[in-house]
């Protein structure tokens, strides 16, 4: 592995934006009443930050250069993402920020948690353990897991708005016992060596700008003999960086969802072995044979609902609901009342929404590839 050269860290100033930003926001209800609550020059500022990497940069146009400047403030820039979507998140999608497989039938939020029960199961989380959660969002999946599983589960993160949240929901549930969250870089754990019995990461590692360099401090902090499983987004190897279509939709995955550097399904193998794992299981999800597939939120398709109930969270993700969203946050925009920048920031989702949906059809993104690694006894 090439040396990659890690941001340095500074909690301190990481907090002071944060409230400067963010205000008191992270005790609202959530979704467009917490978006509200912003502060409008803190909003400016990471807006001007994070876009700074895709402004006037096209697929056509895409020099390795470009890709190395994002990799070098990969921390910068994810925070930043976080800062600016994590309330479209919540109103558009809920507190579980991934994709999952759809059984016949099956509730969109029933689904979202059987998928995190399913790595749970494929990892053998048991009651008692100590888990780590790399990239927990807003703790969604930690807080499910820890109710299925009985484990105590820390969630490492690098967004001190979310951890506000997932604090806060936590303990709503009555889980402040069984739950903690961290903040941290995932390039450089503050945690002791050999502190936990299982580690999982769900559609977070992505944001590292080398998936070795994770899986290293991952392995490092990891028990002999325990087990790490993760939900991986990367290109499949059908994937060709020489055609600019390809490009085109790499591009507007990593510009809507905060992601400095996607590789292909072969180096997401490779990174785990070089770390040290025994691979015990890996597979693209994506490829099941199942009724209903992955994207189909994305897509906004109402004939494959599982429920009625669900009837919102689609139309929200339909052509005319983002575009009603869309123009809507913007019209706040113009009355003073929303935050400058709300809307690029949808369009950018928007945007990173229809590549999703193309990269899927064309057999070149997997949102879902599952790796599950022990790190061996005598190491």
């Amino acid at each position: 592995m090439s040396p990659i050269k890690l941001e340095t860290e500074d909690h301190s100033r990481d907090a002071a934006f944060n409230k400067a930003m963010h205000k008191d926001s992270s005790s609202a209800r959530g979704g467009m009443s917490a978006m509200l609550k912003k502060d409008k020059a803190a909003q400016k500022a990471a807006v001007d930050e994070y876009f700074k990497h895709w402004d006037d940069k096209s697929a056509k146009d895409e020099t390795k250069e470009d890709r190395d400047a994002r990799v070098a403030e990969y921390a910068t820039l994810t925070r930043h993402y976080y800062n600016l979507v994590t309330d479209l998140y919540e109103y558009g999608w809920g507190q579980s920020f991934h994709f999952c497989r759809f059984a016949y039938g099956e509730k969109f939020h029933q689904a979202i948690a059987r998928h995190e029960h399913y790595l749970a199961a494929k990892i053998g989380i048991k009651d008692g353990d100590k888990v780590l959660d790399v990239g927990c969002g807003v703790g969604g999946p930690a807080r499910e897991i820890a109710k299925f599983t009985g484990a105590h589960v820390t969630g490492l993160n690098n967004n001190d708005y979310q951890i506000e949240r997932a604090t806060k929901y936590a303990a709503q549930e009555g889980l402040s016992h069984q739950l903690a969250f961290v903040k941290g870089d995932f390039m450089q754990m503050s945690f002791p060596a050999e502190s936990f019995d299982c580690v999982y990461a769900i559609e977070a590692t992505v944001h590292a700008p080398s998936l070795e360099g994770v899986y290293s401090q991952i392995y490092r902090v990891l028990k002999p003999g325990g087990v790490f499983g993760v939900y991986e987004w990367l290109m499949t190897d059908n994937y060709d960086n020489s055609n600019e279509h390809h490009r085109e939709i790499r591009l507007g995955i990593e510009q809507g969802d905060g992601i400095s550097n996607m590789v292909k399904i072969s180096e997401g193998i490779a990174a785990i072995k070089a770390a040290g794992f025994e691979l015990e299981l890996h597979e693209d999800l994506a490829k099941r044979p199942d009724r209903t597939p992955w994207y189909y939120p994305l897509a906004g398709d109402f004939s494959m609902m599982g429920s009625i109930w669900d009837f919102p969270t689609i139309a929200r993700m339909t052509w005319w609901g983002r575009g009603m969203t869309n123009k809507f946050v913007g019209a706040l925009e113009m009355l003073g009342i929303a935050p400058g920048g709300t809307q690029k920031t949808a369009t950018s989702m928007a945007l990173a929404a229809d590549c999703l949906v193309a990269g899927a059809k064309e057999d070149l993104f997997t949102p879902m590839y599952l790796m599950v690694a022990r790190k061996p006894l005598n190491k």
